[in-house]
């Protein structure tokens, strides 16, 4: 498999340390607000990966941090109020209640979206002993001094600052508005533990005072305890962590155990809003819930994110998702056919055509994750199969054989389509037999009784999809779904 490393700047063979078992470290939420589209869009993607390298026979352990401490309002130059803080402070509710909502919420919106659960979810408030002696490591080894009850990283001492971000010193100090802190030796010295002020809500002892640590180190020490190597395989997160968050995590990590951290940086770029970064003040800042109460349902996003290369932007839009759920209809409704529309024959061998689709679906995931590219091989697939049904010419041991190559590369894709088609095909006697009625008349051109009857149907919570003129007795010109604002695809699919 050919992945993009962010470190190196170009696609590389992925080889992990282990032959069967790839240790990956993703940066997970800071759990002081819910999590928005474009944060689960980098959580989906990863979540392809994961599934492509399960798929290809590897054992996946993945730990996926909870920040509930540590992580600044100024992220970019480590400095202001710490997130949980502020938050716990507006809402006049302890730091550990604030957490404990946005993480059960965090992990709430990703069993919705079907994504895999990590094996680890550590909080950093939870490690804050392994913290220090971290922190402790790194003094004694003189990469990082302390000045009055802070604790700095000393930039200075690692001459390979800068080699995944290309943010490097002298880049950093040309360009460079950061107010000198006093404290500090180098203006871009980073906290690994600041002193707490007396009314500050979450602060720990330690050797240099009470206070509390530094947003970077968290993932350095977790990544360690809970993987147990000092070398990840891949560390993933959002293109906003490269600098400075992963570039620090790399500073101190290298530092700390003299070996390479990791070996494959994997970012997803943004998710933009019509164009535009999404911003609450601009009114385009969206989280799950409101795609959800827009009646479209998860596996349709979980498809648009799909249906765009990972190291693109994601322009999102109620246009784009329209067309997530058209082609999210097609593949089950495809499916759908392969159950109903089907009769007896030999006509026509599949075999052939489904090792081609998905040797070309497997080289294209297999390219760095090209799931744009992958995608548009199954619809084409799907479209000449749709005119082979059409034409009586797909036998029902080939309609087998389709659905499980469909449900197998959705190993990958990860929709619940099992769910999705049982709801579809759910449907009660009278329903069915309505819609029989009602595809009679219209038949006999009895236009306004027929709608009659669409509405008799739609009173009874289903609604009606007209499909094709039926060519064959054995193909049903029309499917019946349950009813909600965007057919089976909905909030509950």
């Amino acid at each position: 498999m050919l992945l993009y490393n962010t470190l190196t700047k170009q696609k590389e063979e992925f080889r992990p340390i282990s032959s069967n078992e790839v240790l990956m470290y993703t940066c997970g939420p800071t759990v002081y607000d819910y999590a928005h589209i474009g944060n689960f869009r980098s959580y989906i993607v990863t979540d392809f990966l994961r599934r492509t390298l399960e798929y290809l026979g590897y054992k996946v352990i993945q730990v996926k941090n909870i920040t509930d401490v540590g992580h600044l309002t100024q992220d970019d130059i480590d400095e202001g109020a710490d997130k949980i803080e502020e938050k716990a402070k507006k809402e006049k509710l302890s730091p550990k209640d604030i957490a404990k909502h946005y993480e059960d919420a965090f992990r709430s919106d990703e069993k919705t979206l079907n994504i895999e659960p990590a094996e680890f979810y550590p909080r950093a408030t939870e490690n804050i002993p392994e913290m220090i002696e971290a922190v402790k490591t790194l003094i004694d080894k003189e990469f990082a001094y302390e000045n009055d009850g802070a604790v700095f990283f000393d930039v200075t001492k690692f001459k390979d600052y800068g080699k995944l971000s290309g943010n490097t010193l002298e880049k950093l100090e040309t360009g460079s508005r950061i107010k000198p802190d006093p404290r500090k030796k180098n203006p871009f010295d980073f906290y690994l533990w600041r002193p707490a002020e007396k009314d500050h809500l979450m602060q720990w002892d330690s050797p240099w005072g009470k206070g509390y640590p530094g947003w970077h180190i968290e993932c350095s020490v977790m990544s360690r305890k809970f993987l147990g190597v000092d070398t990840l395989d891949i560390h993933t997160g959002g293109e906003d962590n490269i600098f400075p968050h992963h570039e620090n995590e790399i500073a101190q990590s290298e530092n700390l155990t003299g070996k390479p951290f990791a070996n494959f940086w994997f970012h997803p770029r943004h998710l933009l809003v019509d164009g535009e970064k999404m911003a609450k003040s601009k009114g385009n800042f969206y989280i799950l819930k409101n795609i959800l109460d827009k009646g479209y349902g998860a596996s349709v996003f979980r498809l648009l994110v799909f249906s765009t290369h990972y190291r693109s932007p994601l322009d999102f839009s109620w246009k784009a998702l329209d067309q997530a759920k058209a082609n999210l209809e097609t593949i089950v409704f495809f499916l759908d056919r392969l159950r109903e529309d089907i009769h007896e024959t030999e006509k026509e061998t599949m075999n052939s055509k489904i090792l081609t689709t998905k040797t070309n679906f497997l080289e294209f995931i297999k390219n760095d994750l090209d799931a744009p590219n992958a995608l548009s091989v199954v619809l084409e697939f799907i479209e000449k199969v749709n005119n082979l049904i059409d034409e009586g010419k797909i036998s029902k041991n080939d309609a087998v054989k389709i659905e499980d190559f469909i449900m197998d590369i959705n190993q990958i894709i990860g929709i619940d389509l099992k769910r999705i088609i049982k709801r579809t095909n759910n449907s009660p006697e009278d329903i069915k037999k309505l819609a029989e009625e009602r595809y009679k008349l219209k038949e006999q051109k009895k236009y306004n009784e027929a709608d009659k009857i669409r509405d008799k149907i739609e009173a009874k919570g289903y609604n009606i999809m007209d499909t094709s003129t039926r060519k064959t007795e054995n193909i049903k010109p029309y499917r019946i779904y349950p009813n909600n604002p965007t057919g089976p695809f909905g909030p509950n699919d």
